[in-house]
């Protein structure tokens, strides 16, 4: 008896002998690039590391951000949302790479019978249900598409890391840009209530024109419509950085460094295109999923075959249950089929049809992926080009503007201009102040992104001692 079980549990070895691996999936071959050979901007300093291989908490010096970045880490819902979406690939792939091994079940069963004279049978021993041999590769090229689905989710799961820590540090640099623009704000209506107040004197007095006083009431009232901006402005922008971090902002967080001292590197090398394309998780996501639509491509190109199912068992058998395991009591049974597909209405085709459609998609989502990676370098680098001259431009301009208004204000004094020149110096400053503001967020922000696009953000973790 013990010999007859072990047998049986030697036939699904015997069986994956017997199963072959034809596979009729297309052979993968991964599409040219659909973008230029190199980039248009400059390649950056020669030495310096990659963004790829640089920690995000080496990148950024602000204490406040890191903080920020680590509890959005911990606690953002899409980034949570991505890591359940490994496990449950994971276990899709579980599921059918088990498909390509016999299912091996111990059974016991009692079956009474009376077509005339009353008969029981008992039988125990070991099954064998239903297992296919895979002899034209559709559960090998299914669990190969599973597997590639996958390492989709894997590569999703740091693309997601990667867009999760430059939207906190934008968001965040974002929120500073509001501080500053508040403060600067509070400064010029403080300014400008001041000269309301003088100019309201004066044309009570009769010593100034209601259009002085009007255009001071105007620049005033305009300055409180900024404030009341800003302030709403702000409250969204800080509402925006609560939903990435997945929870309230925390109340020990270290002071935040100012826009000028927000220290990050200006010369990330860049290198040819497909060296940064070879580093970007979104690129190697959609290459994974047009490997698992290549893959379907076999399994269905498999359903034209015959498809052979073997099921088999072996035990003993009684119809008294203290004899199963008496001498002569073994039994066995062994119920091979196979299934030739002659006609199903075009079902097979239609499956054929639908899985290369889907490879195709699944090709131009590949190239698109490609395409966007590959603008938002460009996009970057541009901006790395450009941002640091409009910056240098814009401070010369507010320093300008900045003499301009104490002149025009010494020139009033002494009765040499009138006080329409003051408030025009006066308006065109904060206007100045403002876009300045603005662009040196644009500058700091457009290097967060340049870190992002090369595929900083995201690096793996330490081996395991």
């Amino acid at each position: 008896m013990t010999k007859r079980l072990f047998k049986l549990a030697a036939l699904p070895l015997a069986l994956l002998a017997v199963a072959g691996c034809t596979s009729l999936a297309p052979k993968y071959e991964r599409p040219a690039a659909p973008v230029a050979p190199t980039f248009a901007a400059e390649a950056g300093a020669a030495g310096q590391a990659e963004a790829s291989s640089i920690d995000w908490q080496n990148y950024f010096a602000d204490e406040r951000l890191k903080r920020l970045v680590a509890a959005a880490l911990a606690n953002n819902r899409d980034l949570r949302v991505a890591v359940l979406n490994i496990e449950q690939a994971r276990a899709t792939y579980g599921i059918r790479r088990a498909d390509r091994f016999p299912t091996v079940n111990a059974v016991a069963t009692g079956t009474r019978q009376q077509p005339e004279t009353p008969t029981t049978l008992y039988t125990v021993g070991l099954s064998v249900s239903a297992y296919e041999l895979d002899l034209f590769g559709r559960v090998h090229n299914l669990s190969n598409a599973a597997l590639a689905q996958y390492f989709a989710t894997e590569e999703g799961r740091k693309a997601a890391q990667i867009s999760l820590v430059s939207a906190v540090a934008n968001a965040y640099l974002t929120l500073i840009a509001d501080d500053e623009l508040l403060g600067l704000t509070r400064e010029t209506l403080k300014t400008r209530e001041e000269s309301y107040s003088l100019s309201k004197l004066k044309f009570d007095n009769g010593a100034a024109s209601e259009i002085d006083f009007r255009l001071t009431e105007s620049l005033l009232e305009s300055a409180r419509a900024s404030l009341a901006q800003f302030t709403r402005q702000r409250a969204q922008d800080e509402n925006a950085l609560i939903l990435l971090l997945g929870q309230g902002l925390p109340a020990d967080l270290p002071p935040p460094l100012a826009m000028s001292e927000q220290r990050l590197a200006t010369d990330l090398p860049v290198g040819l295109p497909s060296e940064v394309l070879a580093r970007r998780p979104d690129v190697l996501q959609a290459e994974q999923q047009l490997i698992a639509a290549n893959a379907n491509i076999g399994a269905a190109r498999a359903n034209f075959f015959p498809r052979i199912t073997l099921t088999a068992s072996a035990g003993t058998a009684s119809t008294e249950l203290n004899g199963l395991f008496k001498s002569g009591s073994s039994a066995w049974t062994f119920s091979p089929q196979i299934v030739l597909p002659i006609f199903d209405a075009g079902r097979n085709k239609a499956n054929l049809d639908v899985s290369k459609v889907n490879r195709d998609i699944a090709v131009a989502q590949y190239e698109k992926a490609i395409q966007s990676a590959f603008r938002e370098v460009q996009d970057a680098l541009a901006g790395r080009a450009t941002l640091g001259e409009q910056a240098r431009a814009q401070l010369a301009q507010t320093n300008a503007e900045q003499v301009r208004f104490k002149l025009a204000d010494l020139r009033y004094r002494n009765g040499a201009s009138s006080y329409l020149d003051v408030l025009d110096a006066q308006r065109s400053l904060f206007t100045a102040q403002q876009s300045l503001v603005q662009v040196q967020a644009q500058q700091v922000q457009n290097l967060v992104t340049l870190y992002k696009v090369l595929g900083g953000g995201w690096t793996e973790p330490p081996a395991a001692k």
